[in-house]
């Protein structure tokens, strides 16, 4: 195929990958992190309403605990989703890394843009999601949406013993980080790449591509798109969703 017969990138179809096969433990014990009900439904199926807000995209695909493949396709069975949208359930693997590698095999070849996204980030506006896709339509192989740090940092000796006062090596210029969120966007075959390449264990797929030398760009990010980890970020997430719905019959 020529370079001129390729679709251009704003005509590339979007798909997005969740890796759900998590257990998150910092929750506590009990269901996996994604099975966590948030306003009485399962974090899981908000991140995939989430994704699927956007008209860009035409595919979600969930990576599911790999003994838990069956109960999570129930699960989207049973909760309303776009009609306009096709979903896909897959196994995943014993890290987030092998996870998203098995949902990007299960992607039909059409599919030129993929989104990863936490399953724990399940109130992510939509207009961050369309903001992350149309930087990659622009031309960019990888965007991710972030914001600034609120607090200063410091970079530490990291204590032999938890607990014990660790010692100060550097304080970071603040304006220069930033907070990383997701979905992070790519253009497929940069993102294959990297999984192909990078063996290290790396905690986001933009962090892969920058291994390949790649560059990655950064979008404005959204205070709503944090991650639920702890029991204390679920109550924020509830009081979220709870003025959503009073506002906006979300």
């Amino acid at each position: 195929m020529s370079d001129d017969s390729r679709p251009s990138p704003a005509e590339l179809r979007t798909a997005a990958v969740i890796p759900a096969a998590g257990r998150g433990v910092r929750l506590g014990p009990g269901a996996p992190k994604a099975l966590r009900t948030l306003g009485g439904t399962p974090m899981l199926i908000h991140a995939v309403r989430a994704l699927a807000a956007s008209r860009a995209v035409s595919l979600v695909v969930v990576v599911a605990p790999p003994d838990g493949t069956a109960e999570v396709k129930s699960l989207l069975d049973a909760h309303a989703l776009p009609e306009r949208t096709d979903f896909l359930v897959v196994p995943g693997g014993d890290s987030r890394q092998e996870s998203v590698k098995l949902g990007l095999d299960a992607l039909p070849p059409d599919y030129g843009i993929v989104l990863v996204h936490d399953a724990a980030r399940p109130l992510v506006p939509v207009d961050t999601v369309d903001a992350v896709i149309d930087a990659v339509r622009d031309g960019a192989h990888a965007v991710v949406p972030a914001l600034p740090l609120a607090d200063t940092v410091k970079e530490v000796e990291p204590a032999a013993v938890p607990g014990e006062p660790e010692p100060v090596l550097a304080t970071p210029e603040r304006a220069r980080l930033r907070a990383v969120q997701t979905p992070q966007g790519f253009d497929r075959a940069t993102l294959v790449r990297a999984h192909e390449t990078v063996t290290d264990d790396v905690t986001d797929c933009a962090g892969m591509v920058e291994r390949l030398g790649e560059p990655v760009v950064v979008v404005p990010g959204h205070e709503e798109a944090f991650k639920v980890t702890r029991p204390l970020d679920l109550v924020l997430a509830e009081a979220v969703l709870a003025r959503r719905r009073l506002n906006d019959g979300f």
